[in-house]
């Protein structure tokens, strides 16, 4: 790919998002009963490519559950209200019912709320509950307190962890603190770990070298995030999954036959932005805003990640998202939207049988095109 001079001192490398790109379908066409959406990460399989984002507007224990019954993962966020008070209701109706048109008080109040100290009581009851429900148990923890909660994370219980932040390194560096080696600490975990978000192919290969199961592509958050605004960072989406699917296979080959599952995270606030970052190569999406829009979502429509409530350096806000009906609904329909907010199952086969495929490997061989509009 060929650069584009900035100016005299700069080059810069032209990428592009995920509205920049279409699927361009070149096969006999299927029928989407005949498309089969399941995946699978170590051990555990499966229905849908689906991964319920670990923020307190998405997911809750009870979320969780409902998500692993209809064929997803919920991923619960470790570091959130539900880890921190024992009856996080209260606080949940105070954020969703703060002004929106008042953001710098809801995020004073916000930072007042989450102030409050992580409790590893908590976090073993929690992920308790949705061990006991049957479904298969997935939590998250930042970089930077890893090494202060995982034990309990594991002796909890938990099948999955995901270690997510803004973007994350294979090794982290700071003077006022011990490093995390993620090769090490992986190594030593009996659990699958996902860990990211990384935007390139070279941090992406060397995430995958550390022994992760799976990779987080993007800094997720979506349209709650003001990262780009406040810290100049951005990654286009398309453009990163398929240098990560690059970096994926290159990997294989490096490793004779050792596969990591590519995720994308961020940016998928509807049906067709999953069915292009599954085309592009990913095995499965991460996804924010699309659940926030269930009538279940502990923020009742509203949409905020953990960067919102940042102690030091807030960088994202509270979204105001239209309700579109049950969780069941948004993911199998039927649906009453024409945007691509419900059924977001029925649209990923759709598209998948349309293009002339069956299965979710084969649906990453999908021919895409640049198209000259946005949306």
């Amino acid at each position: 790919m060929s650069d584009i001079q900035i100016g005299m001192s700069k080059r810069a490398r032209r990428t592009y998002s995920l509205d920049d790109i279409a699927l361009v379908p070149t096969r006999r066409t299927r029928d989407a009963s005949d498309v089969d959406t399941s995946w699978q990460i170590d051990a555990f399989k499966f229905d849908t490519p689906l991964i319920g984002a670990p923020m307190d507007s998405v997911t809750s224990p009870a979320t969780a559950i409902a998500l692993g019954k209809l064929g997803g993962l919920g991923v619960l966020n470790l570091e959130g209200l539900w880890t921190r008070y024992e009856d996080p209701q209260p606080y949940l109706n105070e954020i969703t019912a703060m002004p929106v048109d008042n953001p710098i008080a809801a995020t004073c109040r916000m930072q007042e709320i989450y102030a409050e100290p992580i409790k590893p009581e908590l976090i073993t009851a929690r992920l308790s509950e949705i061990r006991e429900s049957g479904v298969i148990v997935a939590g998250s923890l930042t970089p930077q307190n890893i090494q202060e909660h995982y034990e309990t994370v594991v002796k909890a219980g938990v099948d999955i962890f995901v270690i997510r932040g803004t973007t994350v390194s294979a090794q982290h560096v700071s003077q006022n603190r011990e490093p995390l080696d993620l090769k090490k600490f992986i190594y030593e975990l009996d659990v699958p770990v996902i860990v990211g978000g990384v935007a390139g192919y070279t941090p992406a290969l060397h995430l995958m070298r550390t022994g992760a199961a799976g990779v987080l592509v993007g800094f997720g958050g979506g349209s709650a995030m003001t990262t780009r605004r406040g810290l100049g960072i951005h990654a286009a989406m398309a453009t990163a999954i398929s240098d990560v699917v690059q970096a994926r296979s290159d990997y294989l080959d490096e490793s004779g036959g050792r596969y990591v599952h590519v995720i994308a995270d961020g940016g998928q606030g509807r049906s067709g932005d999953i069915v292009k970052s599954l085309a592009l190569g990913a095995d499965a999406a991460m996804i924010g805003a699309p659940l926030a829009r269930a009538e279940e979502a502990p923020g009742r429509g509203l949409y905020w990640g953990n960067e919102a409530h940042s102690p030091e350096y807030p960088r994202g806000v509270r979204t105001s998202l239209e309700v579109v009906g049950p969780l069941e609904e948004v993911l199998y329909g039927p649906s009453h939207h024409v945007d691509g907010t419900s059924n977001i199952v029925g649209g990923i086969k759709r598209a998948m049988a349309t293009c002339g495929y069956t299965d979710l490997k084969s649906f990453q061989r999908s021919e895409v095109t640049l198209i000259p509009y946005g949306g």
